[in-house]
Formats: structure tokens, sequence, C-alpha cells
């Protein structure tokens, strides 16, 4: 059924009420946005949003209390409000995991980039869902929103319905938004309506007419934050800076029976949710083809995952723009376009935010997204990062040209820190692969994950082939690929990725005593048992990556590695130059031996 607008009315008022009974148990919390909001939230919830099919985004992640008081009001399962921002309680922003919160949002624009994914996810596998989402004018100054919404109007995105709770203001004044939000949204292909974010009527024609337009549709509502508060239109409404009393007079000003008595309409005639799940494909009888010659594990990454795609992997990938480069479209890759979204790949343009947050959207509703770049340029995804090891969303990234080794275009393309600051990431599995084994197990890894995200660490360069022995356990995130020939071991040397050749070859320049360690994932390494540990970590522990140094003191005595921007030059002369050189390393070991 179809509340009218006096029903509508008072829908609003329980929701205030609710909202603001969390906001004062908590002492914390956002009220502006709860009390300029809350008409725009019941009508989306009551009149419109199809429990189980369509989705709600609440961008501006600090308005939580007035999404979880419209999710208890409608039935769902959130636990009491006055757990609100109290420890085991509702978050202090949202948080996906919880019934009825479709996206972990908070960190500004991240929601829109979300709600762009699921509408895309809905075009992708032909359902009729909308996505819903609210957001501020915080949310459109980000540069992810932005990148996110260009994205959305050229791929046509006619079900995705943005609201803006516009108004006006910010934390430190007057809000910086375009000067003309209207026109920006027109010019990147967008529906553009404006209506007062309180008059009901407009509301339900407008978000009835966006049901029936053939791009994304952005309405403008006109708000006051902090309605009704002695606070009213100023900045100082967007937290909490209003009295215990005033909030008290506020919450029972809006407490409505009939308004509570009309939600309980929407919570029974709830229907049972129809949530997507993507199967883990069994794809054990891959198999990476043997390479004699010297290759990278780019190469090795785009054609293993060219016989996965073939062997049926549910997989939709993309780029930001480098598809070629970093070997992610292979002949098994077909465009996805409007209007029939057809296909298993998406160029983002290079829009890497947009990419990662669109990319989390697509997996909270059940697909498995991977998405790739140069590793220095995961800077500028890794807030969408960082949320989806969050929110343990099994997205993949595909991350190369992986170290001082690409050479010519110098420090700018050249990652130093990127590699350890992303295993620094709780939940993220960082896996960087020297040879076809770990190749193909990092992406076996990757797709049979469905609680963590992964990222995967490959070379520009062509290496020597190292094999990894027959019986060698990868999973364990190290193993001895090169054992040493004495009874007695002196040394370790562990490397990962393009730098386990050059291990193997200070080895034999070492002797006999000296084992070589491949260490793809530093975290699966950290959480085995003692024995094992003291299986590898044997004698003088030397590590060898082409990155930052410090965090690898937890195993090691030495590292050779890079503390200090590269170099533009020939690749191997800045290897060289840089200390990964054999006879160097060597003189190095034998001195700290003697």
């Amino acid at each position: 059924m179809r509340f009218d607008a006096k029903q509508l009315a008072e829908m609003s008022k329980s929701v205030r009420a609710h909202a603001l009974h969390a906001v004062r148990c908590a002492g914390a919390g956002h009220v502006g946005i709860v009390l300029d909001a809350a008409d725009i939230i019941t009508i989306i919830y009551a009149n419109f949003l199809r429990r189980g099919r369509d989705k709600f985004v609440l961008s501006a992640g600090h308005g939580s209390a007035l999404l979880y008081a419209v999710l208890k009001l409608a039935g769902y399962n959130i636990g009491d409000l006055e757990s609100f921002r109290r420890l085991g309680g509702l978050p202090g922003h949202p948080e996906f995991g919880f019934d009825g919160v479709d996206a972990t949002t908070g960190p500004l624009g991240q929601g829109i980039g979300n709600a762009v994914g699921m509408a895309l996810a809905a075009k992708i596998r032909k359902t009729d869902e909308f996505v819903y989402c609210l957001c501020s004018d915080g949310d459109l100054m980000e540069g992810v929103a932005s990148e996110s919404i260009s994205f959305a109007g050229r791929y046509q995105l006619n079900n995705l319905i943005l609201l803006w709770d516009d108004n006006g203001v910010s934390i430190d004044g007057n809000a910086i938004t375009d000067v003309d939000m209207p026109m920006r949204m027109r010019a990147a292909g967008w529906n553009v309506i404006s209506v007062p974010g309180d008059d009901f009527k407009k509301l339900g024609r407008v978000l009835s007419d966006a049901h029936k337009c053939n791009v994304p549709t952005f309405i403008q509502c006109k708000t006051i934050i902090g309605r009704d508060s002695s606070l009213a239109g100023t900045p100082a409404a967007h937290g909490l800076a209003l009295s215990d009393a005033e909030l008290m007079r506020l919450m029972e000003r809006y407490i409505s029976p009939s308004g509570d008595d009309l939600w309980e309409i929407v919570a029974n005639n709830a229907p049972v949710e129809n949530l997507f799940e993507t199967d883990v494909v069994s794809l054990d009888s891959v198999v990476m083809p043997e390479f004699d010659s010297n290759i990278s594990t780019r190469e090795l990454s785009g054609i293993y995952l060219k016989l996965l795609i073939n062997a049926g992997a549910d997989l939709i990938g993309g780029s930001a723009d480098l598809g070629a480069s970093t070997n992610v479209k292979t002949d098994a890759s077909v465009d996805i376009m409007p209007p029939k979204f057809n296909g298993n790949y998406i160029n983002y343009g290079v829009r890497e935010h947009a990419m990662g947050a669109i990319m989390n959207g697509m997996a909270y509703v059940g697909l498995r997204p991977y998405g790739s770049t140069f590793l220095v340029f995961s800077d500028y995804l890794r807030p969408s990062i960082r949320l989806a090891a969050l929110s343990h969303l099994p997205v993949i990234y595909v991350f190369t040209h992986d170290s001082i080794a690409v050479g010519a275009d110098g420090p700018t393309h050249q990652p130093i820190e990127q590699l350890p600051s992303l295993r620094l990431i709780p939940n993220l599995n960082v896996i960087r692969p020297c040879n076809g084994a770990e190749v193909a197990y990092a992406w076996q890894r990757a797709i049979t994950d469905k609680s963590n995200p992964t990222a995967i660490i490959l070379s520009r360069q062509k290496m020597v082939r190292v094999p990894t022995p027959v019986g060698a356990d990868i999973s364990r995130g190290a193993y001895i690929i090169l054992p040493a020939l004495a009874r007695r071991v002196r040394v370790t040397i562990i490397a990962t990725g393009s730098e386990v050749p050059l291990a193997v070859r200070v080895a034999e320049k070492l002797g006999d005593a000296v084992q070589v360690v491949s260490m793809p994932s530093v975290s699966d390494f950290r959480a085995q048992d003692a024995e094992y540990k003291n299986k590898i970590l044997v004698g003088y522990v030397v590590v060898i990556e082409a990155a930052a140094t410090a965090p690898w003191f937890e195993f090691a005595d030495a590292v050779v590695g890079i503390d200090s921007f590269g170099a533009s030059g020939d690749g191997d002369a800045v290897y060289s130059h840089f200390g990964f050189d054999i006879d160097a390393i060597a003189r190095d070991i034998l001195k700290k031996l003697k």
C-alpha cells in the first residue's frame, strides 16, 4: 500500500523521535540530518523501497541514527536503539552485516560509489531492482563521488536514484559544493529534479517519475539542517550541540503513536528477503602451463585468468584504463556496455577510486569483481580497499608494475611504501607471487575466499623461472623454494615476487649452507604455528624485497630493500643502483657472518 502525505508526516515524526532517542542515549551523534532528512528517508521506506529487492545506501553515514530508526520501525532486526554508539551495539556509522544496512558508509562519497556498483550489478543480472542513495553536501564534494557520478551517467544507470540533502551547510560553514550542482549533474548525463525535502506529494511524484527515466536521477531536496531546533540552519546543528533539555523537548514533540502504528503495517507486510549469493565455482582443475623462458608475473596472471574465465569462473573484471598493461583484459573478456550490459569486463576509465567503491557495491550484492591498476596507484583507491576489508567483501585487486624495476617511467610510477602499507590493512590478503604456481594459488585463493578481499601484486618485468618444489605448501604463506645442500643451515634468504630469482642467485654465490624461502603471503605465514616458523626462519635471516624495509624486521636480521624514492632509467640499472645486486648482497651477508 501507499501512504498519503498525512500518514507519512506522522511516520516521519516517529522516525525523528526514535532517532533522537538513540542519540540522546548515546550522548553523541548527529542531530542535524535527523531533523532535516527524516521526511526523505520515510517516503522511500514507506512507499517505494521493495524489501529484499531494492537497495538503500546512506552515503551520508553520519545520519546513522536516522537509518537505524527507520529500520527499527520497519521491522528489521537491528537490536536496541539504546545501544547506539556503545560497545557491541549499533555502530556510530552504518556497517554492513547489520540487518537492513546495505553498505558500510561514513567516509563521505563512498556510499555514492557503492550505490553505483549496486545499480550496475542489477543491470548485469538483468533484474529490476532500484537503488536509492541519500547523500549530503560533503558527499558531493569528495572526488570519489564525482568519479562515480560521471561513470553512472556514461553507463546510463536509470535504476539509480540519488537524493541530495541540500541544506547548504557543512561543519565549517556554508557548504562548498559546486556553484551549480544541478548543472554539473546534467553535464554528467543525469536527470535532475529539485523539490522541497519536506513536501511528500512532490517527493512521491518525482520518485515515481524517476522510475520511468532512461538515465540516473538526481533529486535535489532542499532542507534546513537541524530543523525545528534553536540551531536550525547553522553549522552547529550538524553534531550534538543541543542541550539535553532541548533534545528531550524535541523528542517529546515528535512522539507519534499513530506514526508507530503505521510503521507496524510496513513491518508486518515485509516480504521474505531475496538475497543474492554467488556460488564458489570449483576450478581446481585449471592448471597453469609451464614456461621455460623468462616471463613476468603479470603475463602469468593474464594467462591464468583467461583459463579461469573459460572454465566458468563467475567474475566481473575491469581496470582503470590499464587493462592491456595489467593483463586483466584477456581474449575471454567481453566489454559490459549499456544498454544491454552483457559481458564480463568493465572499463572504469581513469577513475581508480570510483572503481574501488563501485566494486564494493557489486560485492555487497553478491557479485565477484576484480579490478586493476599499477601498484603505485593503489593509493588512489585505498579508502575503498579499507572498507572492503572492514566489510569482509571478496573483492580482488590486481596491482602490477610492482617495484623500481618499472624503470624509465621514474619514481612517480615506482612503488616503495605501497606493498607494506597494504599488508597493514586487517582482513586483506596480500599475495606477491614469484612464479606460475604462486600466481595460480593467488587467483585460487582470491576466488574461493568469500570473506575477505585479496590484492595480487605482480611484476612488469620478465623474471627467471624458479619452480616451486613438488609438495611445497604455498598456502602456508612461506615455503623453502631452494633447500640448502648442507645439513646445517647458516643463512635463510626470504624473498617475494621478482626478488626470488635474485635471492636464488645470491644463495648460489654464498654456498651450500643457504636456503631460500619464497614468502608470497606475509599474513598467512604469520598465522602459522611456532614449529613451522622455526623450520623456515633458520640461522641468519635476510629478506630481499624491492619495497620499504621496516616491517620485515619482524622476521629478519637484515633487510635488502628500498627506503627512498626510485629513479628514472633502465629497469635493470635502477634495480642494481639501489642495491639489488647479487655480488653486493652476497658481500654484505658474508661480512655479517664473520
